[in-house]
């Protein structure tokens, strides 16, 4: 089969669509494109069982929608896959349906966490052949393809699928041996495209997940649980073999681990010993997602001899009946432990937070932007990037916010989940003004003891264009949250 993978064009006034890897959706001024692991492993994997595959990301390619249709018409694939998320879930329903009026014989899978949670909902809304569940859907999509190519009896498990007015699909299953993928074709997905990523600081960097996706998957507010309700990690072999690849054949200089939360004990430490071994560790930085009140000072001790160079935590909130609530695990000592433990045996902290939780006050708000202050003011962590609270389609909490009558508009709304304005009311406080403390937050890059800071850490040229490329990034932050402010907020200050 010839196969098209990718994104459609995705526009907006708003900006530009950070779709790609990005568990959480936003319309950016200044945009980050990051690499889709899963969606590049789906390309590998198709390419390894015989398909033509055409790589399009129409987003980073910055593709207009007629260039798309030329596109098809030129390349005449036999079947379109793509990924989708919910603030733009309509937008795609629309594109699918003018693609299949031009293109009617072209088979159309769509896929992502929305479609996971509702896979009915799109064939119902749109014209799309196949709706994918689950966050194997690189395996999914592969043996969907030999399916429809050899004509089988039994479709795979994960696909919904239309008969007449009748939608017919079953539940997915995450069954398959990570080891069992192939290490992503970096050529075939075009890695070159996805360089604008402000927090990594080696170039070239890449993408990889070494599991999926994270093994404390409580957090209410968190899609990707959706996806893998189930933690599967890679062997340490395999991931420490597809390093090798990539600096071998890339020359990489940094690798972001995106697994929601890197596995720990032996594993990680099994891992760190084989990047030391093998000598990986002067070649490349490692990067990845962590929790607070995961390791101890000796672990995070090894993660820096082995090479690791960045942690992202999420901090979510300074109110421990916030992080109760959310079910983090998590004491609000932790993440200031947490941020002791790492800056002491040297790693780069970066913290994620998130305000407008509808049982949050302004004052539980400002206790979240002070917590954060103070943090990166004293050096216990460097950077940080703060989010309103979105609830989205299939979460605990969207469930809950449903339940409670949260919602500040019909919740079937999905335009307006992209973080332009507050979804959840909030307690006793006007809500907009307690999400534009998010914008707030962004300020801290501004401070003289911040900036301070950041002078003291640099040590070479790398460093300063690392935080040259930060000031544009925080910029950009503030000029969306700006927008956000004449469109939608008060003033944040």
């Amino acid at each position: 089969m010839k196969i098209l993978i990718g994104y459609p064009p995705t526009k907006s006034e708003k900006g530009i669509a950070l779709l790609s890897q990005n568990r959480q959706f936003q319309w950016f001024s200044n945009p980050s494109y990051l690499f889709p692991v899963i969606l590049g492993s789906a390309a590998t994997l198709l390419k390894e069982r015989g398909n033509e595959v055409l790589w399009v990301d129409s987003i980073a390619e910055n593709i207009s929608t007629e260039d798309f249709f030329k596109k098809i018409e030129i390349e005449k694939p036999d079947l379109f896959a793509f990924e989708t998320k919910t603030p733009v879930i309509k937008q795609h329903w629309k594109i699918v349906n003018e693609i299949k009026e031009k293109f009617p014989k072209m088979k159309i899978v769509i896929m992502g966490d929305h479609v996971t949670s509702f896979p009915e909902e799109s064939l119902e809304n749109s014209k799309a052949d196949f709706a994918l569940c689950g966050g194997d859907f690189d395996f999914v999509l592969a043996d969907l393809c030999d399916w429809i190519s050899e004509g089988g009896k039994k479709i795979p498990n994960g696909v919904y699928y239309k008969k007449g007015k009748k939608i017919f699909g079953s539940k997915f299953d995450l069954k398959h041996n990570l080891d069992d993928a192939p290490f992503i074709d970096r050529e075939l997905t075009k890695w070159k495209l996805y360089e604008k990523e402000y927090n990594l600081q080696g170039k070239p960097f890449f993408y990889i997940m070494s599991g999926r996706d994270c093994w404390w998957g409580k957090c209410k507010f968190c899609a990707w649980p959706t996806l893998f309700p189930k933690f599967r990690v890679r062997s340490v072999k395999n991931v420490l073999d597809e390093v090798g690849m990539l600096i071998e054949k890339y020359n990489a200089k940094e690798i972001f681990d995106d697994s929601g939360t890197l596995m720990t004990g032996k594993w990680l430490e099994d891992f760190c010993n084989g990047l030391i071994e093998r000598g990986y560790n002067k070649k490349i930085k490692y990067s990845c997602n962590m929790r607070f009140n995961a390791l101890k000072q000796e672990e995070f001790d090894l993660m820096k001899r082995a090479g690791f160079r960045l942690l992202k935590f999420g901090l979510e909130s300074a109110n421990q009946e916030t992080l109760d609530k959310l079910i983090k695990g998590i004491k609000v000592e932790d993440i200031i432990h947490g941020c002791e433990m790492a800056k002491k045996a040297g790693l780069t902290v970066h913290l994620t937070m998130i305000v407008g939780y509808p049982w949050e006050t302004k004052d539980d708000a400002i206790k979240t932007f002070e917590l954060a202050k103070e943090l990166m003011q004293s050096g216990k962590a460097d950077l940080l990037q703060a989010t309103v609270l979105v609830p989205y389609p299939g979460t605990p909490l969207w469930r809950e916010a449903k339940d409670n009558d949260w919602f500040l508009f019909n919740p079937l709304e999905y335009e307006r989940y992209d973080m332009r304005e507050p979804v959840l009311k909030t307690a006793n406080s006007d809500v907009l003004e307690v999400a534009g403390i998010c914008g707030k937050i962004y300020t801290i890059f501004l401070t003289p003891r911040y900036v301070l800071q950041r002078v003291k850490n640099i040590r070479n040229w790398d460093d300063f264009k690392f935080n040259l490329r930060g000031v544009k990034a925080v910029v950009g932050h503030l000029k969306d949250f700006l927008k956000k402010t004449r469109n939608n907020t008060k003033a944040f200050y």
